[in-house]
């Protein structure tokens, strides 16, 4: 089996340096950067499964580069973050970041943390392999008006033309939306669809990606007519999907 390829960005070099032994004890093939600037250079060169990222490093930040990464649809994105960023960590969650792990951490943390985003971008593939429109034919793209979705590039384009950038963990929101139109589902239920094991029952994060989601495919996402609230319920995708 092909070993999974980390990239840990950190401007510290002893981070970095145990990162890279720890987790390649463990199996993975790792690379490092020391910035942003190394980083955007590795990225069009190499294939990542997942980026460990620093969130405050001389520079470029790492706020920025999430958003790089999630605009060029790059891999999953684990952030670094020290105790007092906790606000700037929710932004980094807002913009495409799949995970944080707060600083001074446990290696076998943040290992855990890596395997868990892993085993969920796994099951997604799955999940998307096995939809299927009737008689078992394999959906790998889905229509609902304005938008397509292409499950295989993972591409959300408008009728316009216009190709909408996802984020790991909006891409698995909206797709569990699509398998289960017209139904009204609860957080519970969105958390347990999304992230499967992993699902913690106090958190509260799917209110924040649905709100992320809206703000890319509603046209007015205050007033939402795709994703609508059932106060009390959950959500409701209120609109029909069939395979494009």
């Amino acid at each position: 089996m092909t070993q999974q390829h980390i990239l840990v960005v950190d401007d510290h070099q002893e981070i970095r340096e145990l990162l890279a032994t720890y987790l390649s004890q463990h199996g993975f093939d790792v690379s490092t950067a020391e910035n942003g600037e190394r980083l955007r250079a590795l990225l069009p060169e190499q294939r990542y499964d997942l980026i460990v990222l620093d969130l405050m490093m001389p520079g470029e930040d790492g706020l920025s580069l999430c958003r790089h990464i999630r605009d060029q649809q790059g891999p999953p994105v684990i952030m670094l973050t020290a105790m007092s960023e906790d606000a700037d960590c929710v932004v980094g969650l807002e913009i495409g970041a799949d995970d944080y792990v707060t600083k001074p951490f446990v290696p076998r943390v943040l290992l855990a943390r890596i395997k868990a985003v892993l085993r969920r971008g796994r099951d997604e593939i799955a999940s998307s392999g096995k939809a299927s429109a009737q008689e078992g034919e394999i959906v790998e793209r889905y229509y609902f008006s304005p938008w397509t979705l292409d499950t295989n590039q993972r591409h959300l384009q408008h009728d316009d033309g216009v190709l909408v950038s996802l984020s790991t963990a909006e891409y698995r929101l909206l797709l569990v939306f699509i398998q289960h139109p017209q139904k009204v589902l609860s957080r519970d239920q969105l958390l347990t669809l999304t992230k499967g094991r992993e699902a913690d029952p106090f958190d509260r994060s799917i209110d924040n990606q649905v709100s992320r989601l809206r703000k890319k495919i509603e046209s007015d996402p205050q007033n939402p007519a795709l994703i609508k609230t059932v106060w009390g319920g959950g959500y409701l995708f209120s609109v029909s999907v069939s395979a494009a």
